[in-house]
């Protein structure tokens, strides 16, 4: 699970407001999202740590936007998944929207690649 978290190109598949993100190198990540209704460019990081199993993104922007995910394995094929996110953007409520449809993908990709893994066994 946190291979498939850590890797940029896996955004779009968890974040369902980016529709592109490509590695840029040195952590950099080139975006493309749909931010209500407007189509957004533009440059962000993405921080691994292996060893703590933790990701931490952002970008530059005028909302102090950037967050933390920790992925805690509980048992065989279960795990625990916490976000974090913080920004000075003033529509909570939109916010909030955003970050429950991230969870739900996160759980939706996260259900589906264990079913495949176990129809492959």
């Amino acid at each position: 699970m946190f291979a498939f978290l850590s890797d940029p190109r896996n955004l779009p598949r968890y974040f369902p407001q980016l529709t592109v993100a490509e590695p840029a190198g040195g952590g950099e990540v080139r975006i493309e999202a749909d931010v209500q209704g407007r189509r957004v460019t533009g440059e962000a990081w993405l921080h691994t740590d292996d060893a703590h199993r933790t990701l931490a993104w952002g970008s530059e922007n005028e909302d102090n936007y950037h967050g933390e995910l920790r992925i805690t394995e509980r048992d065989p094929g279960t795990c625990e998944i916490a976000v974090v996110l913080h920004t000075d953007r003033a529509d909570g409520e939109q916010v909030q929207r955003v970050l429950e449809r991230t969870v739900a993908a996160l759980a939706h990709t996260a259900s589906a690649d264990t079913d495949a893994d176990v129809a492959q066994k």
